[in-house]
């Protein structure tokens, strides 16, 4: 796990790929987005991050999660159905951010209660619009339950 802090929102990005994990830090500093950002690489770690197993005993509640589909191990959708099964984790907004322009996966995602799904643009501008707008969304405009 890797962690980036500077206290604010705490985001958990679970993402197996360095570039897009290099891209998704770029633009959350470029968007000022105020975060502790965790990263795990697959659905396993995801899972032992949330329910505070192993190395990650002492990992605190995200209040976002970043999701991507397409992850070894555990898949996204896997993650994404135990999260929201499980009373202790539902309530945190799960964002799915994938390369996934599947019309089956956006179903998919939502019938398993994802909070949203954004496809990943390849330009770092536009990826940097999209970080900002889901910051502005679920961290500004929306009031989220606290733990």
């Amino acid at each position: 796990m890797q962690t980036t802090s500077n206290v604010g929102i705490r985001i958990l990005l679970v993402e197996d790929n360095p570039g897009d994990v290099r891209l998704t830090k770029e633009a959350l500093k470029e968007a000022k987005v105020h975060n502790q950002l965790y990263i795990v690489e697959d659905g396993v770690e995801a899972m032992e991050f949330l329910h505070q197993q192993d190395k990650y005993a002492d990992a605190e509640r995200p209040d976002l999660i970043l999701l991507d589909l397409n992850l070894p191990k555990k898949d996204g959708r896997e993650v994404l159905e135990e999260i929201k099964q499980d009373d202790k984790l539902k309530r945190i907004p799960v964002v799915v951010l994938t390369t996934s322009r599947a019309e089956e996966d956006i179903l998919r995602t939502y019938d398993l209660h994802a909070n949203c799904y954004v496809t990943k643009p390849v330009d770092l501008d536009q990826f940097i619009n999209i970080v900002k707008s889901i910051e502005d969304f679920w961290l500004t405009i929306v009031r989220l339950p606290q733990e």
